[in-house]
């Protein structure tokens, strides 16, 4: 999708980064960028070697982002080489990163281009059965990813916070920070900042009860996830990870339900607290999807009035879960 915070970069360009990351003697022999993303800027290369390697450019310094966005090109870099370290999950490889700015006005890498195909371009292709099967896959990685344990909560990538913070002090100033970002940039609200704020403190006694920092990819959905030959071969796109709860992860959200995701998952969360976790997890993701539409500049007028019409509905049951 068009948004106002991607980079174009011309062929010199490009040239000069690989270059830099692979060496003098190498050429482009062809490039593409890629449209799939809404935030960063992809490209498709391949190296007069014949390697194919994809390059990501995040927006420059001087461009509107929301607070949580601001870095998180470290995050995703970060989260790859631990997640290749730990094993277990089928990521990308990085081969460079550069943030000097020296090259270009913003910071960029070089990683492996990957097999298949994202799910949600074939999903609609396949069997149920199919589709069980790559979803109880998808469950049991999302699994290996929730049991990394971290440091402290908190965004990752970040500078450290403050290691005694609890995970209800951090979620709130997460979400504080996106209301805030929503009156900077004028975003249209379904109710006041005081009415969120108000219904915020109801809800967050529920996160007193997370006290494990756990990775979270938190952008885990279908477009994300790269299949081939029915089997899941890559989870790509980390630069929201963070140390916070599992249940902030996408196929816990409300545009999902997919019983074989869970199974393979192997947890089920009904109690209470969890439900008013999951809620207000949703109100969060739903709330950020509105209130981007603002900073990207999005052109998608459909997108645009998805995005408040969901938010405005989020809202609705939100309130009335704790009512």
């Amino acid at each position: 999708m068009e948004s106002f915070t991607k980079v174009k970069l011309k062929d010199s360009e490009l040239r000069l980064l690989a270059a830099a990351a692979f060496g003098a003697e190498l050429d482009i022999a062809s490039s593409r960028e890629l449209t799939g993303g809404f935030y960063n800027t992809a490209y498709d290369l391949e190296l007069s070697d014949g390697r194919s390697v994809i390059l990501k450019v995040a927006p420059g310094p001087e461009t509107e982002v929301l607070s949580y966005e601001k870095d998180i090109m470290r995050a995703e870099v970060e989260a790859l080489r631990l997640m290749r370290a730990q094993g277990g999950v089928p990521v990308p490889e990085v081969y460079c990163y550069d943030e000097s700015l020296k090259l270009i006005s913003s910071p960029y890498f070089f990683l492996e281009k990957v097999k298949g195909q994202p799910y949600n371009e074939i999903k609609d292709s396949l069997t149920p059965e199919q589709q069980a099967s790559i979803e109880h896959e998808v469950g049991r990685y999302q699994r290996r990813i929730n049991e990394i344990g971290g440091p402290a909560f908190g965004l990752f990538g970040k500078t450290p916070v403050e290691s005694g913070r609890t995970w209800r002090e951090t979620f709130r100033s997460i979400l504080l920070d996106v209301l805030q970002d929503a009156v900077r940039l004028g975003a249209q609200l379904p109710a006041s900042l005081t009415e969120f704020e108000q219904v915020l403190e109801r809800y967050l006694p529920a996160l007193d009860e997370v006290t494990q920092p756990r990775l979270v990819h938190w952008d885990l959905w279908n477009g994300n996830i790269f299949v081939q030959d029915g089997t899941v071969v890559s989870i790509i796109d980390w630069e929201r990870a963070m140390w916070g709860d599992v249940l902030q992860e996408y196929y816990f959200r409300h545009f999902e339900n997919s019983a074989a995701f869970h199974e393979g998952y192997g947890i089920t969360f009904t109690r209470r607290n969890e439900l008013l976790r999951k809620q207000l997890y949703d109100l969060h993701l739903d709330l950020i999807l509105a209130i981007e539409c603002y900073s990207r500049q999005y052109k998608d007028e459909d997108h645009v009035r998805w995005a408040q019409d969901n938010l405005t509905e989020s809202w609705r049951l939100f309130t009335e879960l704790v009512s």
